[in-house]
């Protein structure tokens, strides 16, 4: 069930006009749904197909991370839309004539917990853990098959917050209850439930909001102390980068052939745009060659509409060294769409993903902050880096292991 959209670019233009409500209308009946109704997967034969593996390839002989991203993305959509139509569904159809569409408000994370193999097959699976009213918790999961066919080691962990909107009033629209009933759906649902609250939580302390804590403010200052004056003699080796001169971007127009079934741009694709960016900006960085580790989180504000000119800015906002590894840099990318009559922008997502290199010595190369704001993106650089710490400890975990199927 891709989320490209099968309709010509020249029909949607006819029939884009959504805004009237539709009196003959009547939202579907709201029916209990089972966890593994919404189950999808996508296999990728990179072991045995070498023309596939051809089209994912990268520069250095591995995957291209961002086209995978894509197509989690893609699977994630997939699989709320299987939950909300059933599992026998064979085609998304049109928002007409569902009456609802589904969006992704977020991508809380994605962690990548083993190095990414072009020899051996993959298997890209997920399913709905989780329904509040209108909202739906996605869990993904990439992993290696053996000979066998079956998954031999968990590559990715990453979750989607999908929400499920009225088709001409675009306001919330109810999804299916979730009926849960094996000890593993009750596990996943517990998961789906603490990722929710947990969001909440961290929304609500967002260095938007609120300032930050005492014992954050005070390793700000030491940070400041040691790297942010001018005068600071550093230490030998030590070398500090302002945090605006790391800035790099990329300005395209956004054309139809990369437009979701809604007829906006596919928010796979400007994941995959981001990541190649930050990615750039994390080995110019760096000076070597890094390993994703990590997409610490998307926000989706609005969509980004067919034809506009979106600018992409990418800043490295932290970096750090840990005892598993010699460097750590956290990137940040903006997505603007620029009004081309007033210059105006307007941030349509934001994007944040960490590097890392496994081998080496340690950085000497510290990302220094020289303004409020540029504090405030190094330490919620700084919070993620210590969540995803967090997170790859539990890899050996009941609920790392308990599966999607």
């Amino acid at each position: 069930m891709p989320m490209r959209s099968p309709l010509l670019w020249s029909e949607a233009l006819i029939n884009s006009d959504t805004s009237s409500s539709d009196s003959s209308y009547s939202p579907p009946e709201l029916v209990p749904r089972n966890m593994h109704d919404s189950y999808c997967e996508q296999l990728l034969s990179f072991a045995s197909n070498p023309q596939l593996l051809e089209q994912y390839t990268n520069a250095s002989g591995g995957i291209q991370t961002g086209k995978l991203m894509e197509h989690l993305d893609s699977l994630a959509g997939s699989i709320a839309y299987k939950y909300m139509l059933g599992p026998g569904v064979e085609t998304v159809g049109s928002v007409q004539e569902q009456g609802f569409y589904i969006v992704t408000a977020s991508v809380d994370r994605l962690d990548m917990l083993a190095p990414l193999s072009p020899v051996r097959d993959m298997r890209l699976s997920g399913q709905v853990i989780y329904t509040g009213k209108s909202s739906m918790e996605v869990a993904v999961q990439m992993e290696a098959l053996g000979k066998d066919g079956q998954g031999d080691e968990t590559l990715l962990l990453g979750r989607f917050s999908m929400v499920c909107r009225d088709a001409y009033t675009h306001k919330a629209h109810g999804v299916h209850p979730l009926v849960v009933s094996t000890p593993e759906e009750r596990a996943l649902h517990a998961m789906g439930e603490a990722h929710k609250t947990r969001r909440q939580s961290m929304a609500s302390r967002s260095l938007d909001r609120v300032p930050p804590s005492s014992a954050e403010a005070q390793v700000l200052h030491d940070f400041y102390l040691k790297y942010g004056r001018d005068d600071q003699q550093l230490e030998e080796r030590e070398e500090r980068v302002w945090m605006g001169d790391t800035k790099l971007e990329k300005c395209m127009l956004m054309f139809p052939q990369e437009r979701n079934v809604h007829q906006k741009v596919f928010g796979g694709y400007l994941m995959r745009l981001a990541y190649e960016l930050a990615f750039t900006n994390a080995r110019l960085f760096t000076r070597d060659h890094v390993r994703f580790l990590s997409l610490d989180g998307i926000s989706f504000a609005r969509p980004v509409p067919i034809g506009c000119v979106l600018r992409l800015t990418s800043h490295i906002v932290h970096s750090t060294t840990s005892r598993q590894f010699p460097a750590l840099v956290h990137a940040l990318v903006q997505a603007n769409v620029v009004d081309v009559k007033t210059g105006q922008e307007r941030t349509t997502n934001n994007f944040r993903f960490t590097w890392c290199r496994e081998e080496g010595e340690p950085l000497r190369r510290q990302v220094v902050p020289k303004t409020y704001q540029e504090a405030m993106h190094w330490l919620d650089a700084k919070r993620a880096l210590e969540m995803g710490a967090e997170i790859r400890g539990l890899r050996s975990t009941k609920l790392i292991h308990c599966g999607l199927e």
